[in-house]
């Protein structure tokens, strides 16, 4: 029997244990998308207690402890940082088989050296331990960062921010690359036309544009464009249920957005057509420019009427969703591909049932240009855990390269969540040792480990161009 936790975690094998331990490891990490606050780390921020930074807004938590019966109140109510803890605390045994139950003392082991498990009688002396370790220096913002190691991380950002976080943290000389990403979703949800309205107001503001036609709010967002690589953009991203590939007319797109515009509500088929012209756009802005295009599909969100009322968005109340994917994506890429203007590329899905259906789509469009230019997206959300990555690494190998794959990213808005990338390599390096063990692979390290390590972080590098991403602060257009 395997002790909890200890350095073969999750690795079933000699081969295994090699690959990580000698190849994957010791490699940098290149988290391309999450969801940190970049103004925590321009000003270096301290954590009073590890409440704040571990509970607050992670909504795997909220989930599990809604479901262990915790009310609100000890959740994203009034409680004290020590009563939400506490009520965290006696949630963690109940989790035994769901990833948070790894996740929460690999964190207490990565950062702070805790090995005693989390419960109700433990509760008092870990948070104690790690809010006394959270007041040094050593466990500022930037310093978890270079404690795990990160050489570069991608926030989400919408087009209308000022980026002026961004701007600081360059300035400041910090050695780990953080960059914006461009996040237009709220540029193309005119669903609510008073909600839209505020928007384009605030976007226009933003790209000193006078948003008053559909011309108006494309040069508008080519502004802002312009501005996010001027300050290290390389990437962009969408969160969707499902990609819009309507056929539309340049005149149908110019009078939907006057009928917005002006206040009015679309009919489902304007709103589709509208949708799909934007995509399109979008994606032809991001070819211009040589940047990755995401695609986060499949969730369904704000299912919980009520407490949407109550808390807002993004509070924890999502779910995978069965929507169809398969036509409107090909027929979104193949426009894009015909024109010769698809952008390098990756498909994330929500529903696993569409792993098989992702992963032959990619060849559909995979060109010769680039190596992996449309990518399968690593395991996203309610995937990001042991099963679902090796689902995915494996329709990924069976209909795809594996071997080109940018790997893993945390998605998350934790300064603690970096472990799992951990995690990942570890079920990675577990699935190519079980693989040599049972004479699938040659017991071939230099070739393995090479795969695993660019994985793990070379692919990455390579794809994104990370390298040569910097550029002097003064070529950013305010």
């Amino acid at each position: 029997m395997k002790p909890f936790l200890n350095d073969d975690f999750l690795l079933q094998t000699a081969t295994a244990s090699t690959l990580y331990h000698e190849y994957a490891k010791q490699m940098p990490i290149i988290d391309y998308h999450n969801h940190l606050l970049p103004d925590q780390i321009s000003e270096d921020k301290q954590f009073d207690t590890i409440t704040q930074v571990w509970l607050y807004g992670d909504h795997y938590k909220w989930r599990a402890m809604r479901a262990n019966g915790i009310p609100e109140r000890y959740i994203t109510g009034d409680a004290s940082d020590w009563e939400k803890f506490e009520k965290w605390a006696e949630t963690v045994p109940q989790t035994v088989r769901n990833p948070l139950y790894h996740w929460t003392h690999l964190e207490l082991q990565r950062y702070f050296g805790i090995t005693e498990l989390l419960n109700k009688d433990s509760a008092r002396r870990i948070f104690d331990q790690c809010n006394k370790k959270l007041q040094t220096p050593e466990y500022s913002v930037r310093n978890l960062l270079r404690r795990m190691n990160v050489e570069t991380l991608c926030t989400t950002d919408d087009p209308a921010d000022s980026l002026e976080h961004h701007r600081a943290i360059r300035e400041s000389g910090f050695e780990v690359q953080v960059l914006p990403t461009f996040r237009p979703d709220k540029a193309m949800a005119p669903e609510d036309a008073a909600a839209y309205n505020a928007y384009l107001d605030k976007l226009g503001q933003s790209a000193a544009v006078d948003i008053k036609t559909y011309r108006d709010l494309e040069t508008a967002l080519r502004l802002r464009h312009d501005y996010f690589a001027a300050l290290g953009c390389r990437l962009s991203d969408h969160g969707l249920e499902q990609i819009y590939a309507a056929d539309y007319t340049d005149a149908e797109i110019s009078a939907i957005f006057a009928k917005v515009r002006g206040g009015e509500t679309l009919g489902e088929q304007e709103i589709l057509k509208f949708k799909s012209a934007m995509l399109v756009l979008l994606a032809e802005m991001d070819w211009e420019k040589g940047w990755t295009q995401q695609f986060h599909l499949g969730a369904l969100r704000n299912n919980n009427s009520r407490m949407l009322r109550e808390l807002g968005p993004d509070t924890g109340w999502d779910s995978i969703g069965d929507f169809s994917q398969g036509r409107a994506l090909s027929s979104f890429l193949n426009r894009l591909d015909s024109q010769d203007k698809l952008a390098k590329t990756i498909i994330y899905n929500l529903n696993p049932a569409d792993n098989e259906l992702i992963a032959t789509m990619i060849g559909n469009f995979n060109d010769g240009s680039v190596a992996g230019k449309v990518q399968f997206g690593s395991g996203w959300w309610f995937l990001d855990q042991k099963d679902g990555m090796e689902k995915q690494i494996n329709a990924l190998s069976n209909m795809g390269l594996l071997s080109r794959f940018v790997g893993m990213l945390t998605d998350s808005r934790s300064f603690l969540s970096y472990p799992r990338h951990e995690y990942f390599r570890r079920v990675l390096c577990n699935l190519f040792g079980n693989d040599v063990e049972n004479g699938e692979l040659p017991a071939d390290m230099d070739l393995l480990g090479g795969i695993v390590q660019n994985i793990c972080y070379g692919n990455a590098k390579e794809y994104f161009g990370f390298a040569s991403v910097a550029q002097p602060i003064e070529t950013a257009v305010v």
